[in-house]
């Protein structure tokens, strides 16, 4: 079993290095081509990319019903169970799946290519835009067909090399769009960088399991469990997207655009440029935590491991940003955002609760829970409305970065009574300690920049970075 351990921990740490590199790459080619379209194109480049990325996106996560997620379960079972003939025929409903989503989403565009035209420019002179977007949605599909499948049967590297040439290449084809053809440049970018990520999905997509013939009528069975699933993940994230929206649309009312811009950066800090590391851990975890949902013996396991693992990694993150954190605002913005530095500290504290939550409500896809992790979303996202909305008004700026700490208390909370109660699950002790130990460095680091204790903070930072790597080696070697 410890070596099994050890093996399982080492697998997460490389997928973490794998994907968490990626996204560094991805993130500098966004930062690129932000950068070009604002030089050779000016705020108008910005808000037309902004607008039609932004359809894209609402598009395509209404159409295409998070099969991209939800598939990945049913696949990983069925590598579970060494049945290579069952996994081919999930691969083909799959893939099939996609390309029915990916036409429907594309019709869709086109057909309501005068209304969004309309809604977003508040004229009909970019219907044709909307035409065109209809090609990125349905190759969107596509990519995300493959994406299901390289991540379910744990062909990872392939997955990584997917978005890492896709993005690369389609920066490289996009460049050249913007100085030539500036304005008009927007949508043939956005439809090359869709193009080019299909292309290299296409390129490495798992060719392990040859196509077999499914009818229709057995296409839509075998589906309609993973798109069940899906559905419920659709509205779990549209709540939270919903809530997001509700937000930034009350704090403009109420307090100003410069504030939303204020919360916005502070947010973007805390949970996407964190979210890389569990974004990258879950790449490996999501599926292997799928194949073992039957048994809770071995899932208890698994998620101890990955909570010690996860707590380990983010441990002296949540440190450093803390310590470093007017050079980070500094790097990113502007020292204008300085107003924003308490709250991206208890932000960061709150990431660690974060981080343990995450790792249980995996459980819930895993078993393909679907209304639960429904309403637990729903939960989520009304509680963080609820709790911006009160602590904005007590404390501004700091008490959004409260509030993101209590919500995440709360929805751990929420995932906890799930894992413990409704699935019988535990965690090992050495996990709690491990992230009480993470939460008291936070918070000891955080109060010692409060209180202009930079060497202390120091200190206390350096020996959390010690122990980490102490850990990281330990999990390795076990």
């Amino acid at each position: 079993m410890a070596d099994k351990r050890g093996n399982i921990s080492r697998m997460a740490m490389k997928a973490m290095g794998i994907f968490g590199g990626v996204q560094v790459i991805g993130i500098l080619c966004s930062i690129i081509r932000t950068k070009l379209v604002a030089l050779w194109i000016g705020p108008v480049g910005i808000g037309l990319f902004g607008l039609f990325n932004n359809a894209l996106e609402m598009i395509s996560t209404g159409t295409n019903l998070g099969i991209r997620s939800s598939s990945v379960r049913d696949i990983s079972q069925a590598m579970e169970g060494r049945n290579s003939g069952l996994v081919a025929r999930i691969v083909t409903v799959v893939r099939k799946w996609s390309l029915w989503l990916g036409l429907a989403g594309a019709l869709l565009t086109l057909a309501m290519a005068p209304a969004l035209s309309q809604v977003t420019f508040g004229d009909s002179a970019h219907i044709w835009g909307f035409v065109a977007l209809s090609i990125a949605v349905m190759l969107q599909a596509l990519t995300n067909g493959e994406y299901a499948v390289l991540q379910g049967t744990a062909r990872l590297k392939r997955l990584a090399s997917v978005t890492l040439w896709g993005t690369i290449v389609g920066l490289a084809v996009s460049i050249p769009l913007f100085y030539l053809l500036r304005e008009r440049s927007i949508l043939p970018s956005i439809i090359a960088y869709a193009l080019a990520l299909a292309v290299f999905a296409w390129v490495f997509r798992n060719r392990d399991y040859a196509p077999v013939t499914v009818n229709p009528r057995e296409t839509f069975d075998m589906g309609k469990g993973f798109v069940k699933l899906g559905i419920y993940m659709t509205l779990g994230n549209f709540a939270t997207i919903l809530a997001s929206y509700a937000f930034n649309a009350w704090l403009n009312i109420n307090a100003g655009t410069e504030q939303v811009g204020f919360y916005q950066a502070g947010y973007t800090l805390i949970n996407k440029y964190t979210g890389l590391i569990l974004t990258a851990l879950g790449m490996e975890y999501y599926p292997r935590l799928a194949k073992v949902a039957d048994s809770r013996l071995r899932l208890r396991a698994f998620v101890s491991q990955e909570i010690n693992v996860a707590i380990a990694v983010m441990a002296p993150v949540v440190a450093l940003f803390i310590l470093l954190r007017q050079f980070v605002v500094w790097l990113l913005y502007t020292p204008d955002f300085n107003v924003i530095l308490t709250f991206i500290s208890w932000g960061m504290i709150g990431t660690v609760l974060r981080t343990l939550s995450w790792c249980l409500a995996f459980t819930i896809l895993a078993k393909g829970d679907g209304k639960t992790y429904l309403w637990t979303e729903v939960a989520s996202a009304i509680i963080n409305l609820l709790l911006n909305i009160l602590f904005y008004r007590w404390w501004g700026l700091t008490g959004l970065g409260i509030a993101f700490l209590v919500s995440y208390l709360l929805y751990t909370i929420i995932i906890a009574v799930v894992y413990f109660r409704n699935y019988r699950l535990k965690v090992s002790l050495g996990s709690l300690y491990n992230l009480l130990w993470t939460l008291a460095v936070a918070a000891s680091v955080m109060l010692a920049m409060e209180t202009s204790q930079v060497a202390v903070a120091t200190i206390i930072t350096a020996v959390s970075v010690g122990v980490a790597i102490r850990q990281i080696i330990t999990l390795w070697r076990r």
